[in-house]
């Protein structure tokens, strides 16, 4: 894609005075926008996209313009340059889209409302006012807005309302001039919100806010959460949360997961919302989100990048913070055990496919920015290098270098390497030497170690599945051993250490010789010969996170054709009462990916359905379906697992309880224990599928208001054997007031997963591809569905077919990265499942 030319080269932006007035009922606006700030050249170009301009003038004069609608631009001819302040006036419409200013709909009382809110963030402020829209051009912003209000309505924005005594008769709400900041980040929601309010130890006012299609008390739990984050994070990083106002709003329809505007944070409302049938899962996640978004009030919003090819920064940042924060506040929690069972196998998982892009990459066009925002490699990878760091250097470096780092770039832009230079300052080593290597390569490396000769040897060598082409990267590698005598880095290709006899009798009482202890670098080791043999001997003495670790590098060892699949049976056997959630899922990932070679309605299925059954015994006898009075929130999480496995397994005990607690609950769904909803949703529509069944959950999911309710009811609709009941759910995906087009993605992979339903479900996304490009193509989740099918499809036929319809389509700069790795992500399980199946299924029934 060709560079986009930086308007910031013609005109800087110093202070913008932005006057909106919005119409719901005819979807448009006007507006008027005065901007304050220096001409480099007479001609200058702001940002507009799809606005109609009217007037642009300068000192009482009428300027001349030219609109160039293809490049998102508006050029003015002022014949002068310094300091000069030009006023438009202008109007638009208020689209669906989810990005620019937009509606969000809902229902209280069968009554269907909506409300008004921004999504600016990456490029698209100048959907809503002509701007210099580049996260460079830093400026001041005066809002005031007026809309079509009702009684009760309220507006909100990043700062405190001024004024408004003369809002009761103008109608029109003024805020406070914000900081120095990018255009992206000016944010407004305007509508009848209601919220509860609290203040942190600083008398920073917080807020939390929604529509009133939800009781105030599941406002509570986040509120609670974002006080004690934010006066957690003035501490640790030493800098004062920097504004008046820390606003937290949930929007019924919202395209990402949330938005760090500063001062007015926007969420889907699954991620702000908590209700008093809750699990624990949910709870964290709205802390960690929660927690992610305000990280960014300091990293992202008092210092922003210069362009938009350090996004990554931003949000590797934010994901690691999220994870500090929330620890710091919950340390019962053990919240890092989510990303060791969540972000971790995800980048290592994607990371290792051949083609997948680096940490850091060039961003030429805004409009590239969803191409490369992959989560797992930009949240998941990019956040355990920011961990890996931390660790390499040190907390108290790690503080001290961000406290520098904020304090010298404050209301500024800064590049990765001037984070880099703090950190480096302030712990005395070379942070940019250390970082490059993982940043700029794409994938890590596998480190291979084994004894020969009494010398130990180690070496790295860059870790695939599938089809790959091996460059011979390299990386800085924390080894992090165990052990003493052992380097902390290796740099080159490899090391070897002599007198290993002597090294082990040394090191006797710290167990078998272990890398990458507490799991926090990102690379694999393969442990060889009396090495392995070692760790798997005394595998059940290790810590959770040790034995996760062990389980999920064999596993991906075994992923990438290194060792036999059926060789994990006999690493995990030894671990089937294991009552750590890290542990038991990890055990649970070995059972999923032993899945892939069983076929429905074989013999080999009856024997992998034992074998789970086998695994999860002691567990469920141990914890049932209902949950003991106090017990911890671990027993939850793996209860979870366990009676999800238990119904997969079509175990008849766990079967006949959870018919008998669909009963109790049959007038109510909703009130079924959430942390067991959805495995009692999916037994019942696995054993007892009826018309009025699926009517009864269909019904329950459109008049649902608890977003995990919702995504439960779906995945227990995607278990339906009935060609009628498909065709019923299928016929409402394109049902705005069904299944809001946020939400089409959940239903699109359940029913993917479904062997019953795939084949139709992958007949409509292709049949219907031109309808989800012009729903979701400007959404970041748009690529999903490109994604979501290569990571499921497992056959010949499905990879032949996924080739032929998106090959085609590899010129689509949204989607072409996606296409060629998910072509060998097809593959390569296609080939391992050719080439493995037999060895498992003989395995299973020998298990058996």
């Amino acid at each position: 894609m060709q560079a986009v030319a930086h308007f910031i080269d013609t005109f800087v932006p110093e202070h913008y005075d932005l006057f909106l007035d919005l119409n719901r009922a005819d979807k448009t606006f006007s507006g008027r926008v005065s901007i304050t700030g220096e001409a480099k050249s007479e001609t200058i170009s702001l940002h507009q996209k799809g606005l109609t301009i009217e007037t642009v003038e300068s000192a009482g004069q009428a300027l001349a313009f030219t609109v160039d609608d293809a490049n998102e631009a508006l050029y003015v001819e002022l014949g002068a340059t310094g300091s000069q302040t030009v006023t438009l006036t202008y109007s638009g419409r208020i689209t669906d889209n989810m990005t620019g200013i937009y509606p969000s709909y809902y229902r209280v009382d069968g009554v269907k409302k909506e409300v008004i809110s921004t999504q600016f963030e990456s490029h698209f402020a100048r959907e809503a006012f002509p701007s210099v829209d580049e996260p460079e051009a830093k400026a001041t912003f005066d809002l005031a807005l007026k809309f079509d209000q009702a009684d009760g309505e309220l507006a909100l924005s990043n700062m405190p309302e001024i004024d408004s005594e003369n809002r009761k008769t103008t109608g029109i709400w003024k805020f406070e001039r914000t900081p120095r900041m990018s255009s992206y980040l000016l944010a407004f929601a305007a509508g009848d919100l209601q919220g509860i309010t609290a203040k942190t130890k600083n008398g920073t006012l917080v807020g939390v806010y929604s529509t009133k299609a939800h009781p105030l008390q599941n406002l509570e739990f986040s509120l609670d959460i974002a006080v004690r984050v934010i006066d957690f994070y003035e501490e640790y990083y030493g800098v004062a949360y920097p504004i008046p106002q820390s606003l937290h709003v949930a929007l019924p329809d919202f395209s990402a997961g949330a938005m760090e505007n500063w001062g007015l944070v926007t969420y889907r409302e699954v991620y702000l919302l908590v209700d008093e049938n809750s699990t624990v899962t949910s709870r964290q996640t709205v802390a960690l989100v929660v927690a992610h978004e305000l990280a960014h009030q300091w990293f992202g919003n008092l210092v922003t990048m210069k362009w938009w090819d350090d996004l990554w920064l931003n949000e590797s940042f934010a994901n690691m913070m999220e994870y500090v924060s929330v620890d710091a506040i919950e340390p019962s929690w053990n919240i890092f055990e989510d990303f060791q069972t969540g972000g971790v196998p995800a980048a290592l998982k994607r990371d290792a496919t051949d083609g997948v892009q680096s940490v850091h990459v060039e961003v030429k066009h805004p409009d590239e920015i969803n191409t490369l925002f992959d989560a797992a490699i930009v949240y998941a990878k990019g956040s355990r290098l920011m961990h890996m760091l931390r660790r390499w250097l040190g907390d108290a470096a790690f503080r001290k270098g961000l406290k520098a780092y904020f304090e010298q770039h404050q209301y500024g832009n800064t590049i990765g390497r001037d984070l880099w230079n703090a950190l480096g300052q302030a712990s005395g080593r070379d942070v940019a030497a250390f970082m490059d290597s993982w940043l700029e390569q794409p994938g890590y490396p596998l480190l291979t170690a084994k004894v020969e000769n009494d010398t130990l040897k180690i070496s790295q060598k860059q870790f695939f599945i599938g089809e790959h082409e091996d460059k011979g990267r390299l990386w800085v590698l924390p080894l992090n051993s165990n052990w003493t005598g052992i380097p902390d880095t290796l740099e080159g290709e490899s090391l070897e250490i002599p007198n290993y006899a002597v090294l082990a009798a040394a090191n006797k009482a710290h167990g078998a010789l272990r890398f990458n202890t507490e799991n926090t670098a990102h690379y694999i080791t393969d442990y060889q010969g009396e090495l392995l043999e070692a760790i798997l001997g005394t595998l059940t003495e290790l810590d959770s996170t040790s034995k996760l670790q062990v389980v999920q590098e064999r596993l991906l060892l075994a992923e990438a054709g290194s060792i036999s699949f059926a060789a994990l049976l006999p690493v995990i056997k030894p671990l089937t009462e294991e009552k750590s959630y890290l542990v038991v899922s990890a055990v649970s990932d070995v059972l999923a990916g032993l899945e892939r070679f069983v076929d429905e309605g074989t013999a080999t299925e009856k024997a992998y359905q034992r074998l789970l059954a086998q695994f999860n015994r002691f567990n469920f006898d141990r914890l049932g379906f209902e949950a003991k009075a106090g017990e911890p929130d671990e027993d939850e999480l793996v209860r979870q697992l366990v009676i999800a496995n238990m119904i997969k397994a079509d175990d008849a005990q766990a079967s006949a309880q959870a018919s008998q607690i669909f009963a109790d609950y049959a007038e109510d769904l909703a009130k079924l224990p959430a942390a067991i909803r959805q495995q009692i949703l999916i037994n019942q529509m696995k054993h007892h599928e009826s018309g009025e069944l699926a009517e009864q959950y269909l019904h329950a999911y459109v008049h649902a208001t608890d977003g995990n309710f919702q995504r439960q009811l779906a995945a227990a609709l995607s278990k339906t054997k009935d060609a009628d009941h498909l065709a019923l759910m299928m016929k409402e995906w394109k049902n705005k007031d069904v299944v809001k087009p946020q939400d089409l993605l959940i239903w699109y992979a359940s029913f993917l997963r479904s062997d019953y339903a795939q084949e139709t479900v992958w007949t409509w996304a292709r049949e219907n591809w031109d309808w989800i490009k012009a729903a979701l193509g400007g959404d970041m989740s748009f690529d999903s569905y490109v994604v979501v099918p290569a990571a499921i499809f497992k056959t010949e036929q499905r990879l032949a077919e996924y080739k032929a319809f998106f090959e085609p389509q590899l010129d689509d700069m949204a989607i072409s990265r996606n296409i060629r790795m998910g072509i060998k992500d097809i593959a390569a399980r296609v080939d391992l499942i050719a080439r493995e199946k037999a060895a498992v299924e003989k395995a299973l029934k020998a298990n058996s």
